[in-house]
């Protein structure tokens, strides 16, 4: 029995052979091609905190109680700590935001010792730091540029927007019903850019938050790939689904007896720059030949 737990996707988008939520059917089509095909050899349990991190402890006290044989958590900082809280024994396999050494998760990451492994998304503020640098190779004008995302140690923002001599406007953003005001704030202070930020509430709000850069032109970049399809500016980052699949590979392996103790964590090795030329076009923007030349892809 394997347990799929996420952070802000509502439940019935995981449900099903076919999920409508992307990195869940990523993840059971992962399992699937492993031969691991539910409902005959294997139950997968779904859960979702659905925005609300108080909900975590007792989704995983619930997951515990019911002899779960692997967790699969799909990302947030809270929800893989709620997990580690809740079990020392039984597996655990997270996304984790970039570093899980650096942020206290395991003891390195060629060895996590424990019953907790995974892959993280991103680079953390090394990331950030080129994906604004692009930004500013797009769009010149930029001086404020507003940072949406969840909670986090904003200090090694600070220092990389310093760098590329841009003034950081922080918008924290941990539930859905924050965006109004956080939209409200980014207007107020004046930002003439933004970067979204990876987070859990932020994907499932990704459409939302392209049509508000949209409104209001501003150039964003962001780090999923979903929001280039969805009709925003620019993507760089590792691509989340291949992720996700990833995930159901490390279950694979610890369901046919390997313990995450031995499993190293997987860092990011493959990022992506995407463009869109529509929204280039509508926001005035030229696109550079340095940042074609770099592109793994420019979408019409």
């Amino acid at each position: 029995m394997v347990a799929l737990v996420f952070g802000a996707t509502p439940l019935p988008e995981m449900a099903g052979p076919e999920p409508n939520s992307l990195p869940a059917r990523a993840f059971v089509h992962a399992l699937r091609e492993l031969d691991w095909v539910e409902g005959r050899t294997i139950v997968i349990e779904r859960r979702s905190a659905e925005g609300q991190s108080e909900r975590a402890s007792a989704i995983f006290a619930e997951l515990v109680a019911r002899g779960v044989d692997v967790i699969a958590v799909g990302g947030a900082p809270w929800l893989v700590q709620a997990a580690q809280q809740a079990t020392r024994t039984i597996p655990i396999v997270a996304l984790f935001d970039y570093d899980p050494e650096a942020e206290g998760y395991v003891t390195s990451l060629a060895r996590p010792g424990g019953n907790l492994t995974g892959l993280a998304l991103t680079t953390g503020h090394e990331l950030v730091g080129i994906q604004l640098q692009f930004l500013k190779e797009l769009a010149p004008q930029t001086r404020r540029v507003a940072f949406l995302g969840p909670r986090q140690d904003w200090q090694r923002y600070l220092d990389v927007a310093k760098a590329v001599q841009v003034t950081l406007v922080v918008i924290e953003v941990e539930r859905p019903e924050q965006y109004g005001e956080a939209f409200a704030t980014i207007l107020k202070e004046r930002a003439d850019a933004l970067v979204v930020l990876w987070g859990p509430v932020v994907y499932v709000h990704l459409p939302r938050i392209v049509a508000f850069a949209s409104d209001n032109l501003l150039p964003a970049v962001y780090g999923f790939r979903e929001a280039i399809e969805a009709g925003g500016l620019m993507f760089y980052g590792s691509a989340l689904l291949d992720l996700f699949r990833q995930m159901g590979g490390l279950v694979d392996r610890v369901l046919k007896g390997a313990k995450p103790a031995d499993l190293p964590d997987q860092q990011p090795s493959k990022f992506d720059l995407v463009i869109n030329l529509k929204t280039a076009k509508a926001l005035g923007l030229g696109i550079p030949q340095s940042i074609l030349l770099r592109a793994s892809e420019v979408i019409e």
